[in-house]
């Protein structure tokens, strides 16, 4: 089948046939004819199968007839993240060349004004993340009432960023009337509970099984050590030992913190890395994605905000430097290698305490992940998380001047009076020792206390209340009757 088959019209032919694309994927294939003919669309594949343009293409057919109205957009796309977002207006730029459209995108971290302007010249594709739409739906510069096409991209990621509820207000916002097409990689309850409450009648292409790996994928897991200094390590020690294999990759954590700190030990070894998470401004953001694409960085740090959708067509390797506490972003993680045909290698960090997740893992996509080089079992007794062995430290965790004054006072001789006091029993070096610090001790508890009970008496008279000292006022010195 090539794309001609589909039913676009030639505008839409003429970009992608530019673009260099001639046989659509699966999902394509399954999913545009019925979009054109304006049917509800429930869309199930895994990531990297080409879901953006399964939107993007019929939607830019349907739109060659009409015009927007000012503050009134024709169609909506709802995003989970920024970068996701900017990816699928990019999309709409290179396969709409051949169109007059004007495209908005809202998404935070951008100035309102602007986005408001372009608002206000009328919007034939909108492309939105949930909370910048609703800000702009509450200043009053946004009506909904003209939306014909409604896309939800992501529909589980949207759900892990807890955008349900916003989605379900947007939802009510826009007429009964239109046409929704809902995109997910995989489908857990409450996203079928979603699909069941806003689309009519839909058509369901599943081109694989919910939660399935891209069988371009190799995947092995890496035994390491709990502790941050023997990860790093261990990192390192992959990334030499692929070589020339490796041409670029995205290392993914799960803390922004920890991308920080990543990153940093990176750059300190002479890595050729960036960083990318959510507390980045935008543009900051948007020019590290820009500069890994190029090839101008071989190595991004990242968290789950790069996980889901980016377009990244060359990622030969994904690390997961942590383990993804939740299975599915697993799936997604990995995809970011081996797209639109081409082969990947996906490693994964395994430390002791990572049992329960991995199980979930491969629970979920129905199969044993290979161990590079031996499981957890072989695990020297030096590389699970022992103490990192720092100036003034010993290995045991004490420090050298600790240890050393603990050693000074074993060796210390005991006194006359208490070798008396213990006749034929051999004391341990550290009862000795706890002894004699504890001996002076109470030595100094009661005589201070008993200093203290003398100067009370000393200060004050037999027949004197307690309390006031030497200034007792007159009336208290009266003899009552008894």
């Amino acid at each position: 089948m090539t794309f001609a088959e589909l039913g676009l019209s030639p505008k839409v032919l003429s970009a992608v046939t530019d673009a260099g694309y001639t046989t659509p994927t699966p999902i394509q294939a399954g999913a545009i004819p019925h979009a054109i003919e304006g049917k509800d669309v429930l869309g199930i594949a895994q990531t990297g199968t080409g879901k953006t343009a399964s939107f993007v293409l019929p939607m830019l057919t349907r739109l060659e007839r009409g015009r927007a109205r000012a503050r009134m957009p024709r169609t909506l796309i709802l995003e989970p993240t920024r970068e996701l977002a900017a990816q699928v207006e990019e999309n709409f730029i290179k396969y709409g060349k051949n169109h007059r459209l004007n495209i908005a995108l809202l998404i935070g971290g951008v100035s309102f004004d602007e986005q408001e302007k372009k608002l206000e010249r009328g919007a034939d594709v909108l492309i939105a993340t949930p909370g910048r739409l609703l800000d702009h739906f509450e200043r009053g510069k946004l009506l909904l009432t003209g939306v014909d096409i409604f896309v939800i991209d992501e529909a589980d990621r949207m759900l892990d960023m807890g955008f349900i509820p916003d989605i379900e207000r947007i939802c009510k916002l826009i007429p009964f009337t239109r046409q929704t097409l809902f995109f997910s990689a995989t489908m857990p309850p409450e996203i079928t509970k979603l699909t069941q409450q806003f689309l009519q009648a839909p058509v369901r292409v599943e081109v694989a099984k919910p939660a399935s790996t891209n069988i371009n994928i190799t995947q092995k897991l890496v035994k390491t050590g709990s502790k941050p200094w023997a990860k790093r390590a261990r990192l390192r020690e992959l990334i030499r030992g692929e070589g020339d294999q490796l041409k670029n990759a995205i290392i993914f954590c799960n803390r922004k913190s920890e991308v920080a700190t990543l990153f940093r030990s990176l750059a300190r070894h002479e890595f050729d890395a960036g960083a990318l998470h959510g507390d980045m401004d935008q543009r900051a953001r948007m020019m590290m994605l820009d500069n890994f694409r190029k090839g101008k960085l071989s190595l991004l740090v990242a968290s789950d905000v790069a996980a889901r959708g980016l377009d990244i067509p060359d990622v030969s390797h994904v690390i997961n430097y942590d383990i993804p506490t939740h299975a599915d972003d697993y799936v997604h993680r990995i995809g970011r290698t081996g797209r639109a045909g081409r082969s990947g290698k996906a490693f994964t960090l395994v430390a002791k305490g990572d049992a329960k997740y991995l199980d979930s893992i491969e629970k979920l996509i129905g199969e044993d992940v290979e161990w590079l080089d031996g499981d957890l079992s072989t695990l020297e007794a030096e590389d699970q998380g022992d103490e990192k062995p720092q100036r003034g430290k010993k290995a045991g965790g004490k420090s050298t001047s600790e240890d050393s004054r603990n050693t000074r006072t074993r060796k210390r001789k005991p006194s006359a009076s208490s070798e008396a006091d213990t006749p034929q029993e051999a004391k341990t070096p550290e009862v000795a020792a706890e002894e004699k610090i504890e001996k002076p001790r109470e030595e100094r508890k009661s005589a201070i206390k008993a200093s203290n009970s003398k100067s009370r008496a000393r200060n004050r008279d037999d027949d004197a209340p307690i309390g006031f000292g030497d200034n007792i006022p007159d009336f208290m010195k009266v003899p009552g009757k008894v």
